[in-house]
């Protein structure tokens, strides 16, 4: 037998190269537990290299990283490796290069640093030995338009996503550079216009120091030249991501005068007519997708203030509002300036009718946050903007019986809440977040118009579902159900928006509803576990539905005769006897119902051959009759010896149901199938009704395709704790 292999020591390739850039492998094996230093010079002194100090392994997939101690548990069973130079000596080498070689050769410096910086050993050897310092300053030498300025600027950008060096450290004179490859128009590299927009986006983000600097002298105008005169889409992206870390780092003030700044026509346009047009065609990547999503979290988040802004008692600019909704609901002749004292009495039924909870002082339904002011803010945008609409739908809900009236003010709170919720207002922009919604770029008070097709939607869903102020919460959910779906469609505009909700009537989200039930219970249904449950759970159904049989032969039947035409007035009764034995039958009147005595002949179960169905009945051979009558025809076929040489007793059920229950019945008995379509319906019936019970306790999770795997067994068995 052979020796059992070392689990430590691991069979591996490394390749060398050599002056003329020819490979030479070295095949062998390697130990784990053997330091890297001394299994490179064992290679060293295989291929007879000097200065084994300065080699170092790197791995060749999927990225070529230096093999430290850290990471050497990634060598595995046929790893290939390069021997190369160590990550010290190949930082020396460009940093020579860079400082005192030509320019092919600074140009190769750089390109290699490109590709290198990526490599934390690397990145670690070159920061230690100064090289950003030396690749700020060699930047700064550089003119905007010069070929080496993208590699420099993209191998910075690497170098400091390590996290080894901080943003905080950079100077004024260095953020200056950056801003101005962004003010200057026309003469810079798209790389490097594109680098230096995301050098400037992680400063913001990254250094509050150095934050007021970018600020001060980055503008919004030269950010948005770029996405109007520059069709790249990383360009584009970069901006949008530049944008986006100034508002969310900007203090309070200037964070809302941003937000006004990019909701104006003007730069909604640009981004409509250069970003926004390439939603229809579906060409906008992951990426961009991000920026627009947090982009417009961020507008939306504005609204938060007055999401969790209560009432005060003390505004008078709120209760002006509050007075000037019951002025254009109930005073359309414009004539506000009537006597307020001739109409003070009115005020509260007109609250009332408004909808408002308290309608002695309406300011206390603005209490509760969220949705606090911004209520009252949507509800007189309507009315003033959408005034003829607004108006309708006051009158119109005057009218109704108070049960079915649709309450505008407690309507409009809970939607505004709703859409808050939907949203996600006042939540911050995640980092996975990618949809986002044209719609909102396409107006200037976005949030507040789609408020205003919301109220007329809940309205109109209002009226469709017949609702009473007991519905409240059923309508909203179907409001909510409306809304999420219609934005899922991604609308461009909040007027397709309007035209795509109209549509999706109160009666077409419930048949949505009732077919999604259908099909995550039929998805459901076909899990291996459930399959499983199911095939545990037949034969106990199936014995529950052959008691049922059993006993609705015991309580037994009247039954049409058998018998000709001559004797469609007679029928026969039959009834299983208790102990399942016998069939106890006799004629007997049109409502009789005989008791188990008084039926005088009788069949021994034992003595049953079979049971025969339509026109196998010995009593419907060479017969003419209806069609119903062969389907509800059974005959119990006996052995040839008894009852008076007659081998058989024939039945018509006067329905499909006792016929299927008597075949059923006699086939449990006789200890066969049961064969009716009744049986499958029961079955399947109450199959699914003992699996839902069962699963009630594990609603909402997630049944598994597969079985999980079992965990292996523990070492031992010891798991006893002893106390001191």
């Amino acid at each position: 037998m052979a020796p059992a292999r070392d689990a430590n020591v691991v069979k591996l390739a490394v390749e060398m190269r050599t002056l003329e850039n020819k490979p030479i492998p070295y095949l062998g094996e390697f130990s784990l537990q053997q330091p890297l230093a001394a299994f490179i010079v064992e290679l060293c002194t295989h291929w007879k290299v000097d200065n084994p100090e300065f080699y170092a392994l790197q791995y060749t997939e999927p990225t070529c990283h230096y093999v430290t101690e850290k990471n050497r548990g990634r060598i595995k069973d046929g790893t290939v490796l390069h021997l190369v130079y160590s990550a010290a000596r190949t930082a020396d080498d460009i940093l020579q290069k860079m400082k005192k070689g030509q320019l092919d050769e600074k140009k190769e410096a750089l390109e290699s640093l490109v590709k290198r910086s990526s490599d934390i050993t690397f990145a670690h050897e070159f920061i230690s030995k100064q090289g950003i310092s030396l690749l700020i300053s060699f930047m700064e030498m550089q003119k905007n338009e010069s070929p080496l300025l993208p590699n420099i600027l993209s191998s910075f950008l690497e170098l400091m996503d390590h996290g080894i060096m901080s943003w905080d450290d950079l100077q004024p004179s260095f953020i200056g550079k950056m801003v101005s490859y962004i003010n200057v128009q026309g003469t810079v590299d798209t790389r490097t216009l594109s680098t230096a927009l995301t050098i400037l986006e992680n400063i913001m983000l990254n250094s509050q120091t150095n934050f007021a600097t970018v600020e001060t002298q980055i503008a919004l105008p030269k950010l948005l030249h770029h996405i109007s005169n520059n069709k790249k889409v990383d360009i584009q992206q970069s901006v949008l991501a530049v944008i986006n870390a100034l508002i969310q780092k900007s203090d309070l003030q200037k964070k809302k005068q941003y937000c006004t700044t990019m909701s104006s026509r003007q730069y909604r346009t640009i981004l409509i007519n250069n970003v926004l047009i390439h939603t229809e065609s579906g060409s906008v990547g992951a990426d961009m997708a991000h920026q627009l999503y947090v982009l417009q979290q961020l507008l939306l988040n504005q609204y938060e203030e007055r999401m969790n802004t209560s009432m005060d008692a003390n505004d008078q600019d709120a209760t002006d509002k509050i007075k000037e909704l019951r002025r254009i609901a109930f005073e359309s002749d414009g004539d506000c300036n009537r006597d307020v004292t001739t109409r003070r009495p009115e005020y509260k039924k007109e609250y009332k009718k408004l909808g408002f909870r308290n309608d002695i002082n309406p300011a206390q339904d603005f209490m509760d946050i969220p949705p606090g002011m911004l209520a009252l803010d949507n509800m007189v945008f309507f009315a003033r903007n959408h005034s003829d609409q607004y108006a309708k739908l006051v009158l119109e809900n005057c009218y109704r019986a108070d049960s079915h009236e649709c309450p505008f003010g407690r309507a409009s709170i809970e939607l505004t809440k709703l859409l808050c919720e939907i949203l996600q207002i006042g939540d911050g922009p995640t980092e996975q977040g990618q949809t986002y919604h044209p719609m909102f770029f396409s107006h200037d008070h976005a949030f507040e118009e789609l408020f205003s097709i919301c109220i007329v939607l809940l309205n109109k869903t209002w009226k469709e579902m017949k609702a009473t102020t007991e519905d409240f919460s059923k309508v909203l959910s179907v409001v909510r159900d409306q809304i999420t779906r219609t934005m899922n469609q991604q609308p461009s505009t909040l007027d397709n928006f309007r035209t795509k909700i109209n549509n999706l009537t109160y009666a077409e989200i419930a048949e949505i509803w009732q077919q999604e039930r259908i099909n995550n219970e039929e998805q459901e249904m076909q899990a291996p576990p459930i399959k499983e449950l199911r095939r545990q759970l037949e034969p106990e159904i199936l014995e529950l539905i052959q008691q049922h049989r059993l006993r609705f032969l015991v309580e037994g039947t009247r039954f049409k005769s058998a018998r000709g035409v001559r004797a469609k007035d007679k029928f026969r009764y039959c009834r299983l006897s208790p102990n399942h034995k016998f069939f106890h039958y006799d004629d007997c009147d049109e409502k009789a119902v005989p008791t188990i005595d008084e039926l005088s002949k009788k069949i021994s179960i034992v003595d049953i051959k079979s049971i025969v169905t339509g026109k196998e009945c010995p009593h419907m051979k060479d017969k003419t009759g209806k069609k119903n009558t062969y389907q509800l025809s059974f005959s119990l076929i006996l052995e040839s010896n008894n009852v008076n040489e007659t081998n058989s007793v024939d039945f018509v059920a006067p329905d499909e149901t006792v016929f299927s229950y008597w075949v059923d019945g006699v086939n449990a008995l006789l200890r066969q199938r049961m064969p009716s379509l009744a049986t499958t319906r029961d079955v399947e019936m109450l199959l699914n009704m003992e699996i839902k019970l069962r699963l009630l306790d594990a609603e909402g999770v997630m049944i598994p395709q597969q079985q999980p795997m079992i965990p292996p067994p523990p070492p031992n068995y010891n798991f006893c704790y002893q106390l001191p």
